[in-house]
């Protein structure tokens, strides 16, 4: 289970999902990780939809799927990572970042340096902006406003994406989270953790993870991440972690 590129809970049944270098995770409670399928696929832009359908990216398994194109383009699953469908860009877009609110879904492909939406589902997209993400979130209840952090920092749009502002945000933003409207989670590239509740005007500190991020998710008030080493989760707004499985790397 080594370097984990993105989290994902589960809104049917609440289990923790991790997208890896070496294929999906379920991450118990307690215990070790179990691999989804033996698939060793390298699954990017990984995010869990509202209907519990499940979203990514990447590089196949070349050992099961020989046949599919060393960019997986947009990929979506429907039985919890034990199969995948292509579902657009097949051998052209590789995200590294996704979110999806219903039918949108917002990536960055690291192929063009563009960042694409879609309102249908990820079957049709548009260019918005050219820009290098490192990650994406989208307001829960307006998917015009979309934050991402970027070489310079936390960024907005309040146009889908077609126009970003530099936010006065904390230095070395690195993920960004944003589950309820009234807050707006950041992690550093030290692993510092901040709330913003006005949208990104100010912010809170609240604690530190333990090492540099690899993901970030806020879901319900529960904050899970990524760091070397570990899946951790924080109950109180990322004062404490507690660490839900060993990671390689």
């Amino acid at each position: 289970m080594e370097h984990v590129h993105g989290l994902g809970v589960d809104p049917a049944d609440g289990f923790l999902y991790a997208a890896t270098h070496y294929g999906v995770f379920r991450v118990p409670e307690r215990g070790a990780a179990a691999r989804v399928a033996n698939r060793f696929q390298d699954t990017m832009g990984f995010t869990i939809g509202a209907d519990s359908r499940f979203y990514g990216s990447g590089h196949p398994d070349l050992r099961l799927e020989p046949d599919l194109p060393v960019r997986l383009g947009l990929i979506i699953s429907e039985d919890r990572a034990e199969t995948w469908q292509p579902a657009s860009l097949a051998g052209e877009a590789d995200f590294h970042a996704l979110e999806v609110r219903d039918e949108v879904v917002i990536g960055w492909d690291s192929t063009t340096g563009s960042l694409l939406a879609s309102s249908d589902g990820g079957v049709s997209w548009q260019e918005r902006s050219s820009l290098v993400v490192q990650d994406i979130a989208v307001h829960p209840l307006d998917t015009e406003r979309i934050a991402v952090t970027t070489n310079t920092g936390l960024e907005l749009s309040s146009d889908g994406g077609r126009s970003f502002q530099l936010l006065d945000a904390p230095a070395g933003a690195s993920l960004v989270s944003w589950s309820s409207a009234d807050r707006l989670v950041l992690a550093t590239v030290d692993g510092d953790v901040h709330h913003s509740r006005d949208d990104g005007a100010t912010w809170e500190s609240t604690g530190n993870m333990g090492g540099r991020p690899q993901a970030l998710l806020d879901v319900g008030g529960a904050l899970y991440a990524a760091r070397p080493g570990a899946v951790v989760q924080s109950d109180d707004g990322g004062r404490t972690w507690r660490t839900r499985v060993v990671t390689s790397g």
